[in-house]
């Protein structure tokens, strides 16, 4: 048996968990009409036969119809999902995977226009800022209802043999009731004092148990420190955690800090790159002590070394790692097997928490194949016949090519016009707070090295120096440069820079800055607050009805406290149309796409963020010379089947462009490219 502190088994009631690593409840938005169907079950299963101890179902699932699935929920709610939640949990079970689920209603974390279109219902009189939706104050015959729902939701989980389930109480109604924040309610669910306020939590509980009986594991996620004035402290957090313990109900405590009713509040409680690791983990620990529970936790741990620590101080008895087995589903097997190096690292992106709060599915930013477990492969399986193949750039899809053809068992070649490696990676890690963004490169260029993968840096290759290697596949992800077009314009703003100068530090900010984006993504922020934080004077501005739309809830957080006690304005639905010069200053025309309006204002620098246009000579240089044209079968690369495209019999190698070398899109995108394409070359 390992000495190591993660692979100790844990003993929960009845329960024996084989070592200290689950993953907590998340949401990843699979289900299909409120059921875990397939995706839903290969995506835990996937992670469960990786070795995972407990897998801690749904990101909540809902107990009532006045619950609406704002994140594509589970519907706890429905008898009909007993047998979906059957099969979930034999998946589990076949690995030695426990299995147990989050149970919640939303409260006012929700909207009255989905599902049934019922009012939303709390205890506060307030909405909150996150879902906009005016809640219905809580009447006695809604409690009375929702308490008989929780105990019914638990029933059918236990019905669909789950080992046990957790309360949501942290955003969610349970603790509306419960924090003075939250509470406008009179009578015995009032906020006066915490007696009342915990009234309604430990009703659930009560009913729960009367149904479920004492075998069944039952436990709570709760915030014990909401982090505001006037919430619930540390030292009440404390009181709670101790009169939870003290009712003999509550089989485990998974604590948390802070509150998520906003986007700010919420990256706090769930910190992204760049925020440190761990940070509310010595709170867990404290809560540990004082209560003697069982005590489980997860914030931004995302290695082996933190979570380690975390065990073998005492501070928890079970490690969340829930983004980290999103970036590496096999994180425990390779712990194991002694092969910690070879984990794909989670780099704090937090691209899946982002895309389900804009109803979006949960993804990786840097595995394609999470959430797509059903036709990609976490693991790459060997060819039978060894190729020769050739990959130009170093960016993220080249770069997963390169990894994706050497797991093959390739011959790789890989070009690189630069010195290093990384493509806009790199000119994205000059942030110092995205700096973990590298990781995507630096792991890639490992799992390369392992495997004797060829690079050519400052090379500029051209098609000579590709057909002379006699390749038999070849790889175009050559990405692409700024555009500096205007939108129609067909005109190059020569007067003009590009947000990548100015982050890059190619051009030194100055004066009256305007970073007009069109793109909506990360470059315009980052220049900036390279321009903000050498003090110019900064407007943002879109033709779009918001700014920034790509970069997302939580990722926007970061920029927000950096930019708002600057020089630095946001500008919305003005297009900008033109630049002269005008003596020292630069005259913008600047429109709008909602009349006619047209006015000018004078800068000092024009940033100009696009997207890019992809750099695509040798593509098309390529092109004549291989076997398909360049031409990609869109049903074979949908449906994870290999690419037999003949369109000239004469040519000596299938020739294939990814990720920005055929346009503007995202790191997953082109990572998506290449693993597709690949894994079956």
């Amino acid at each position: 048996m390992s000495n190591d502190p993660l692979l100790q088994p844990f003993q929960l009631k009845h329960l024996t968990l084989k070592n200290r690593i689950m993953t907590t409840s998340h949401e990843p938005a699979y289900p299909e009409g409120g059921m875990p169907t397939d995706r839903y079950v290969a995506y835990h299963a996937e992670r469960a036969k990786a070795g995972v101890a407990l897998a801690m179902t749904a990101g909540s699932a809902a107990v009532s119809r006045d619950s609406p699935p704002v994140f594509n929920n589970i519907l706890a709610y429905k008898d009909e999902v007993v047998p979906h939640i059957q099969r979930l949990t034999d998946a589990l079970h076949e690995h030695g995977c426990a299995a147990m689920i989050q149970l919640t209603h939303l409260g006012r974390r929700t909207t009255w226009n989905k599902g049934d279109w019922l009012p939303s219902v709390s205890s506060s009189k307030h909405r909150e800022p996150a879902h906009r939706a005016f809640p219905k104050l809580a009447e006695d015959w809604d409690i009375e209802r929702i308490i008989s729902d929780f105990a019914d939701a638990a029933e059918r989980m236990q019905a669909g043999g789950m080992d046990g389930i957790e309360l949501q109480v942290y955003g969610h109604l349970i603790d509306q009731f419960w924090s003075p924040l939250t509470n406008d309610l009179d009578g015995p669910y009032g906020g006066a004092t915490l007696d009342s306020r915990m009234k309604f939590p430990l009703d659930i509980l009560d009913a729960i148990r009367d149904r479920v009986g004492e075998k069944f594991i039952v436990g709570l996620r709760y915030t014990a420190d909401e982090a505001e004035t006037g919430g619930i402290d540390p030292a009440e957090g404390l009181e709670i955690s101790k009169r939870l313990t003290a009712t003999g109900k509550v089989d485990f405590l998974n604590v948390v800090r802070g509150r998520i009713h906003t986007d700010p509040a919420m990256t706090d409680l769930i910190p992204v790159q760049g925020m440190a690791n761990a940070p509310h983990l010595n709170f867990a620990g404290a809560v540990k002590a004082a209560t003697g529970m069982p005590t489980f936790h997860a914030a931004k741990i995302p290695d082996l070394a933190t979570a380690r620590h975390a065990v073998a101080s005492g501070l928890l008895d079970m490690v969340g790692m829930t983004r980290a087995h999103m970036a590496d589903p096999h994180i425990v097997r390779k712990l194991i097997e002694g092969r910690e190096d070879d984990i794909r690292p989670c780099v704090g992106a937090t691209y899946c928490l982002d895309r389900i709060y804009q109803a979006g599915e949960a993804l990786c930013i840097h595995n394609a194949a999470t959430g797509r477990e059903l036709s990609m492969p976490h693991d790459i399986t060997p060819s039978d016949t060894r190729k020769k193949v050739v990959v130009v750039g170093t960016g993220p899809a080249g770069l997963e090519a390169a990894r994706v053809a050497a797991m093959r068992g390739h011959d790789v070649t890989v070009f690189e016009a630069a010195g290093d490696s990384g493509g806009q990676i790199r000119l994205t890690a000059q942030n110092p707070r995205r700096r973990e963004m590298i990781s995507i490169i630096d792991w890639r260029m490992s799992q390369c090295a392992a495997r004797d993968v060829e690079f050519r840096f400052n090379t500029w290759a051209e098609a000579q120096d590709v057909t002379e290697l006699n390749p038999d596949v070849v790889i175009v992800a050559t990405g692409g440069m700024p555009n500096m077009e205007l939108f129609e314009s067909k005109q190059e703003q020569s007067l003009t820079i590009s947000a990548w100068d100015m982050i890059a530090g190619d051009v030194a900010p100055a004066g009256n800055i305007l970073i007009y984006d069109e793109s909506g993504d990360h470059p315009a922020l980052m220049a900036a607050e390279t321009a903000a934080n050498a003090g110019a004077k900064v407007e943002i501005m879109t033709p779009d009805r918001t700014f920034s739309p790509d970069i997302m809830a939580m990722n926007l957080v970061p920029y927000m406290r950096n930019l708002q006690d600057k020089d630095v304005t946001f500008t919305v639905t003005r297009r900008l149309l033109n630049v002269v010069r005008d003596g020292n200053q630069l005259t913008a025309t600047i429109g709008t796409d909602y009349s006619d309006l047209k006015t000018e204002k004078s800068y000092d620098q024009v940033v100009v963020n696009y997207g890019t246009l992809p750099l695509d000579d040798l593509y098309f240089d390529l092109k004549p010379l291989s076997v398909n044209g360049g031409a990609v079968d869109h049903e074979a690369l949908i449906a994870g089947n290999p690419q037999t495209i003949s369109r000239n019999p004469e040519g000596s190698f299938q020739l294939f462009r990814i990720g920005d070398a055929v346009s503007a899109r995202n790191t997953h995108a082109a990572i998506y490219d290449a693993l597709r394409l690949m894994k079956d070359i």
